[in-house]
């Protein structure tokens, strides 16, 4: 994910990092090119004119606009939801810890305080990877024992095994004394509040945009972009491959955004940044249990100069 500074207002038109413009250049292109051809045979296709005018344009445009509008705030809810869910996530592994160093039977630091702070952190580094469909192995074995590392290998709901081993430590705790009944439910909501999280994120996930209208919105954008330059050949002349570049450009990088954005959980550039967002949850557990923290910053959240 890119985290921008406060651009000059100059330097901000040619951004190219975390812009969609490297991968619609092509299609730019392929739409100058057609406006020029255009304009050279005036308008003319296969010996006939194309009988088209600005007005058409500009009221279809109003209301294709409010679609790709549409679209772009169906998109980012989704983008937004995730990092609410990301956010509970701190917030509530910060309340696990606190309660299990402060409010158990156990002094920090122990064993027992350690081992359920490195379950918490398998879990996120979990869920990071369950989200991603990426390999978890290297991450487990680091905060796992070793027989529960290679209990998840054959496991495809990870961060739910990582919970349920939570939990038993929280009854554990209970059964040899170091924690009542009142912190035994205390620490059982908190875990169901990660079940809903695990539950939320993967229902984004897995209920994408429906595909017809994404596939409807895409091939009207494209066709009122072609046809715009038979609309405005006739009272534009040479601007025409300009003004079409511009329009176009506003158009398709707004489906382009919507696209980029609707799977938030991804590795873009303009995606959540989960590795950035999973080391920064690891660094203030390992805080709260009294342990060095690791500052380097994490390869998906960078700055854009």
């Amino acid at each position: 994910m890119i985290q921008k500074r406060n651009l000059h207002w100059f330097k901000l038109l040619f951004v190219w990092n975390g812009s969609v413009l490297p991968k619609l250049l092509p299609r730019l292109v392929m739409l100058f090119v057609l406006s020029i051809v255009v304009v050279y045979f005036k308008g003319t296709f296969f010996n006939h004119k194309i009988p088209l005018n600005p007005a058409p344009f500009t009221l279809f445009g109003i209301a294709l606009a409010l679609f790709l509008g549409f679209r772009n705030s169906a998109s980012y809810d989704r983008f937004w939801e995730g990092r609410k869910l990301w956010g509970a996530l701190l917030n509530t592994t910060r309340s696990l810890a606190r309660q299990c160093v402060t409010l158990s039977g156990y002094q920090s630091p122990a064993k027992e305080t350690d081992t359920f702070i490195n379950y918490l952190i398998a879990f996120v580094y979990a869920l990071k990877h369950h989200l991603r469909g990426t390999d978890a192995g290297s991450d487990m074995q680091k905060w796992l024992p070793d027989d529960l590392a290679q209990k998840l290998k054959s496991v495809k709901f990870k961060p739910m095994i990582i919970l349920s081993e939570v939990a038993k430590w929280a009854k554990d705790a209970r059964d040899k004394g170091n924690m009542d009944s009142i912190l035994l439910a205390a620490f059982d909501g908190n875990f169901n509040e990660l079940s809903n999280i695990v539950g939320g994120c993967e229902r984004i996930l897995s209920t994408p945009i429906p595909f017809t209208y994404k596939v409807m919105l895409h091939r009207t954008v494209y066709f009122y972009c072609l046809l715009l330059p038979f609309g405005f050949v006739d009272s534009l002349g040479w601007m025409t491959p300009i003004i079409v570049l511009f329009i176009a450009y506003t158009f398709v990088a707004l489906e382009a955004i919507a696209d980029e954005i609707e799977e938030p959980f991804g590795i873009e550039s303009n995606d959540l940044a989960l590795n950035g967002m999973s080391d920064m949850i690891r660094n203030t557990l390992l805080e709260i249990s009294g342990k060095q923290i690791d500052m380097n910053p994490a390869p998906d959240l960078y700055i854009a100069d």
